[in-house]
């Protein structure tokens, strides 16, 4: 792969991924490079990840999901140790007042909603994740054409990648949409295509899917940008 874009291993932890399986799976296959994604985790599990994650020698987690509640000890543990460059957040999560030092690097998400303006414009840019884009699209909502339109004006930093499956996904009401992140097969993936344009550097997996089958979507991916 050129230099135009790095695909980055997603350690998530959402309630369906083993995020301290993947710690192995970084042993068993050699991974020095990972995005993170501490979401799910209340402080002392984070402390937990952290503590395994300094099993891995030479580790490099160039992009980060900020939480609302990270502490200024985890910010300086990514940015000292780990080398991160990017992180991103939540609209509602930009004020948080441990982060205003560091809103040169936090790119705010899109989600189901309009983003404003003057979010975008008081941190970096914006974090494109393509999966919630997609199923904006396919659920003809409003914010799908602000959000386009915001992609081609402001930076895009960064961006996570999910699968997009043909059946919608309902939580309680709380979250509907076609993206998910656990992947059923490579061709969940096939929508990115039309958003390459858009892609940043560093190009993320938001998958609970193991680190082997990310692997696969990796490469699945590089064939679907590239061409």
């Amino acid at each position: 792969m050129g230099s135009k874009h790095e695909i980055l291993l997603g350690l998530t932890t959402t309630p369906k991924s083993d995020w301290r399986g993947k710690v192995e799976e970084m042993k068993k296959f050699g991974i020095k490079k990972i995005a993170l994604f501490p979401t799910f985790l209340r402080v002392e599990q984070r402390k937990e990840l952290y503590e395994l994650l300094e099993q891995i020698e030479d580790l490099e987690i160039p992009h980060v999901h900020l939480r609302d509640d990270m502490e200024q000890w985890e910010l300086d543990l990514f940015e000292n140790k780990y080398k991160t460059q990017l992180y991103n957040v939540h609209i509602k999560h930009v004020s948080v007042l441990t982060y205003r030092q560091y809103l040169s690097k936090i790119y705010v998400e899109n989600h189901f909603c309009i983003l404003p303006i003057e979010v975008i414009e008081s941190c970096a840019g914006i974090c494109f994740d393509v999966s919630h884009l997609e199923s904006s699209r396919i659920r003809r909502r409003s914010e799908y054409a602000q959000i386009i339109d915001t992609l081609k004006k402001y930076t895009v930093g960064c961006c996570h990648i999910s699968g997009v499956n043909k059946n919608l996904f309902n939580i309680k009401n709380y979250f509907i949409g076609f993206d998910r992140h656990y992947m059923k097969n490579l061709k969940e993936l096939d929508y990115i295509g039309q958003y390459r344009q858009y892609l940043p550097y560093y190009i993320s997996l938001e998958l609970e899917n193991s680190f082997e089958q990310q692997l696969r979507a990796k490469e699945y991916i590089e064939k679907i940008i590239n061409t």
